[in-house]
């Protein structure tokens, strides 16, 4: 008996629903990306090489873009991010191409990294692919300063049972896609 993951159901079923498009205030978005830039700079300034790979690349623009959300990041002389300003013509330009969020999160609780169509600077381009492949967020570390060693320890370890507990659960609901038999 084939049976679908009731979340490609939910996801198939959302899609099509005749809904007008609900588009976030123009504040909220700006405020959302500033979050974001400030969280992405923060952890590059935990890793001193990465910042000096950036600033190689100071003054350059970089568009990620996936389904209508996009976000345009520049490189600045500090070697960190700041949100380029909308009419900057980008230098490279990185398109997530899986369309669903289904899909992105299976591949993001696995570790992997999405398909992404990039067009643009080839030096960027690699620039980018390298803090992509050697920067993490030391997420425990963080919380060390705030709650000590041991409880961000332990909240790391929690966080890290949830996550391993999430993969698992949409590995097996992933094999419930239509045309493919239940075990």
């Amino acid at each position: 008996m084939a049976t679908q993951s009731p979340f490609l159901l939910l996801e198939g079923f959302l899609q099509k629903l005749p809904l007008p498009n609900l588009q976030p205030p123009a504040w909220a978005v700006f405020e959302a990306q500033r979050r974001v830039v400030l969280l992405l700079n923060h952890v590059l300034m935990q890793e001193p090489e990465a910042m000096a790979r950036l600033l190689r690349q100071k003054g350059q623009v970089l568009l990620v873009q996936w389904r209508s959300f996009s976000f345009k990041l520049l490189a600045t002389p500090a070697g960190l991010l700041d949100l380029a300003q909308a009419q900057d013509t980008p230098d490279l330009v990185m398109t997530v191409t899986e369309e669903s969020p289904w899909s992105l999160a299976q591949a993001a609780l696995r570790g992997e990294k999405p398909a992404v169509r990039i067009e643009g600077d080839v030096q960027l381009a690699a620039e980018v692919n390298w803090l992509t492949e050697h920067v993490r967020w030391d997420l425990e570390e963080d919380l060390a300063r705030v709650l000590g060693d041991v409880p961000a320890h332990t909240l790391g370890q929690m966080v890290q049972t949830l996550r391993s507990s999430l993969a698992q659960f949409i590995t097996k609901a992933a094999a419930f896609v239509p045309g493919k038999s239940s075990s």
